[in-house]
């Protein structure tokens, strides 16, 4: 019951390579619609996700709620999918999100420069000087969506298990050599592990969305650690009743088994809106 997570640099034969992956387990491939609809159907709106998907936010949009609400049904979604386990990822961040799940195994797919210049020429049907463009600005936007939603380089290869040059190898190859080193690394022990883990992140997710989305407490910067199901809170906030109110919360959703809270009270705490 792997998990996998395929991330690539445009013009790296990344969708290509995670299909081959996919078919070749069995497993379900997860990629950026499949997780916009399910986004759209917890609640975020068309304009949220192409706002901050595989991006940098803007200044401002850094600023918005609307990045917090973005993430936090991101996480949502990628945790239910793979709590559901034999997945295979692609692109949007799942990388940094699933990295302390047990059982996950992560995939860095590049290929050289002119490759990659020769086959977005191919792909867009345009000029060299155009091709350069559209591959800069698609790194710059994905190394800034990994730096400043998880503080991660993106094409760090401390960052992956695996990394792979789709110049020399063709998907199929790339896709049978990740299907190897699941088989070496991920065992049924290490799989079970990383579901237990899951259903606590998932939980987690559950307990935020509930004290910010549906009771509307004001917990600033919220997060909810949790351990077969004992729950500690994370955040800050302006009163002890908010505090208490975010515990009563907590405690109304399924599967918690206890509530602590390490929430700061500040007097008079605001942010930006």
């Amino acid at each position: 019951m792997a998990i996998i997570t395929v991330s690539r640099e445009l013009a790296a034969l990344g969708d290509e390579t995670a299909h081959e992956l996919a078919n070749l387990l069995k497993y379900r491939l997860v990629d950026k619609k499949c997780l916009e609809e399910q986004m759209k159907d917890l609640g975020v709106t068309e304009r949220k996700i192409e706002k901050y998907d595989e991006r940098k936010p803007s200044f401002w949009a850094s600023l918005s709620q609307d990045r917090d609400d973005y993430l936090h049904y991101l996480r949502t979604a990628i945790f239910s999918e793979a709590g559901q386990g034999n997945r295979v990822f692609i692109g949007r961040g799942c990388a940094a999100i699933l990295r302390d799940v047990p059982g996950t195994l992560s995939v860095f797919l590049a290929a050289p420069g002119d490759i990659r210049l020769e086959r977005v020429k191919s792909y867009f049907h345009c000029d060299e000087r155009r091709a350069r463009q559209i591959i800069e600005q698609s790194d710059r936007d994905r190394q800034g969506f990994h730096q400043y939603f998880f503080e991660m380089s993106w094409k760090g290869p401390d960052n992956y298990h695996l990394c792979l040059n789709t110049g020399k190898f063709h998907p199929g190859l790339c896709a049978a050599l990740i299907k190897a080193a699941v088989e070496k690394n991920v065992s049924e022990e290490t799989a079970a592990a990383g579901a237990l883990r899951l259903k606590d992140l998932l939980l987690g997710q559950r307990v935020v969305h509930r004290i910010l989305y549906e009771k509307n407490i004001p917990i600033h910067f919220l997060e909810a650690a949790v351990k077969s199901g004992a729950v500690t809170l994370f955040g800050v906030t302006g009163s002890q009743s908010l505090v208490e109110a975010a515990i009563l919360g907590a405690n109304e959703v399924p599967a918690v088994s206890s509530v602590k809270a390490e929430i700061q009270v500040v007097q008079e705490y605001s942010v930006a809106p």
